[in-house]
């Protein structure tokens, strides 16, 4: 098992250039921080360091190290923080993870009433989901796909989202109150997720029901880039209704898709310890209630 201390030794090492840099930093010896690294060779098997004029270079396994080293300093700084608010019986800050559009369309008009009812909490909003990994940081997550939610997560979910078709102006169904998904086989389409996501494959799979491939011309990484090019007449996409708002009205028409309608599904993921905090209970309602007002729509 790896040493966590000789990994912080390394990580400044590697941070400041140089091991006498390092020994000021932590208040060490240089002769000692030679002999954390040399110990934690030993247990890695690999070199970490090399001479690089008066100083020295991280080889890659040290980059690496280094790197999870950062991650492991900054985990164990916040689980210090959460036992300290535990044992004075609140959190002092809440972490919101989220996907692009939730960010856009669901949380901001929630902030300022959650910082009125909640002045001494710190609310982190942060871009990036699912479960493990960096996104496990946080208390909430919004995310946009149906997930198999592990022991100790709560699942909520918050609507349900129907995709739209997105085509140019003068398009020949751009006045028609519905569009079949299947009217727009011989259409070129507009990729508005690239590379693939979840969403993205739920498209696919509604396309393929309704007889056909989507010939995608054009990759886009997002909503908004998509439909600009389909303002130019390359092509048709489709995105989530709750994107609507984030399109440019004027430049492009949107028409609801049936037979089949494809649907993304939007859930808030809490931790079930921390579930019932006020600061966190009252964040999940607030969303609930946002997304009940475009689930109305």
């Amino acid at each position: 098992m790896l040493d966590v201390h000789r990994l912080v030794v390394l990580r400044s090492v590697v941070e400041t250039g140089s091991i006498q840099a390092a020994a000021t930093h932590l208040g060490y010896t240089p002769s000692a921080i030679s002999q954390h690294i040399a110990a934690l060779q030993r247990e890695t098997g690999a070199l970490l360091l090399e001479r690089h004029g008066r100083g020295v270079r991280p080889t890659e396994e040290g980059r690496l190290l280094a790197s999870h080293a950062r991650r492991i300093q900054r985990q164990i700084a916040e689980a210090e923080t959460a036992l300290s608010d535990l044992r004075v019986g609140k959190s002092r800050r809440l972490i919101v993870r989220y996907f692009a559009t939730a960010g856009a369309v669901l949380i901001p008009p929630i902030v300022a009433e959650f910082d009125g009812r909640f002045p001494d909490v710190r609310l982190e909003l942060r871009l990036g989901k699912g479960l493990t990994g960096e996104a496990g940081d946080a208390e909430i997550m919004v995310m946009d796909d149906t997930v198999q939610v592990p022991a100790g997560l709560r699942a909520v979910h918050l609507l349900d989202d129907p995709f739209v078709a997105v085509l140019p102006p003068g398009h020949p169904l751009a006045t028609e109150e519905t569009v079949e998904l299947g009217a727009l086989s011989g259409e070129q389409w507009i990729d508005n997720e690239w590379p693939t996501t979840l969403c993205r494959e739920t498209v696919i799979e509604a396309c393929g029901a309704a007889g056909f491939t989507p010939d995608f011309v054009v990759e886009a990484h997002d909503y908004v880039a998509a439909a600009a090019f389909v303002a130019t007449g390359l092509g048709v996409t489709v995105v989530p209704r709750l994107a609507l708002g984030l399109l440019p009205a004027s430049a492009v028409a949107c028409v609801p898709i049936i037979r089949p309608t494809p649907v993304r599904s939007i859930f808030v993921v809490v931790k079930e310890p921390l579930a019932d905090r006020p600061a966190l209970s009252a964040f999940v309602d607030l969303l609930r209630a946002a997304a009940d007002t475009h689930a109305g729509h």
